[in-house]
């Protein structure tokens, strides 16, 4: 099963043109979102960190842990995105484990490439 598969029934659509932000860095969060239409870049400290693309997963963190947004996210393009909350990511988790192991590693991998911007390793 594609990980973008699990949200195509979704009817939580949320629409974002171009130039403009789905969240901004420091908002309160407690939805997830995945993008079905568009590109999206996402941005911490005024600095773009990753591009997404269709079937990507984005505020992950502020759904496992409500709290203030760690990035921006800003349209590239007119962009569609389903939204998730609380509720839907249980039931998700509960159904598919596959889909609660991507979201881990989704947010394995963005630790891990943040820690590179921050404190690249010194080669000898």
């Amino acid at each position: 099963m594609v990980f973008f598969e699990l949200f195509a029934n979704n009817p939580n659509i949320v629409h974002v043109d171009a130039g403009k932000a789905l969240f901004n860095e420091g908002e309160d969060g407690h939805l997830m979102y995945v993008l079905t239409t568009g590109t999206a870049d996402v941005i911490v400290n005024n600095r773009v960190v990753e591009t997404l693309q269709h079937g990507n997963i984005v505020g992950e963190m502020g759904l496992v842990s409500p709290g203030p947004r760690s990035a921006s996210v800003l349209a590239k393009t007119d962009c569609q995105f389903v939204a998730i909350d609380e509720k839907r990511f249980l039931y998700l988790a509960q159904q598919t484990p596959f889909f609660a192991t991507q979201v881990m590693r989704v947010m394995a991998e963005r630790l891990r490439a943040l820690n590179q911007i921050v404190a690249p390793r010194q080669v000898a």
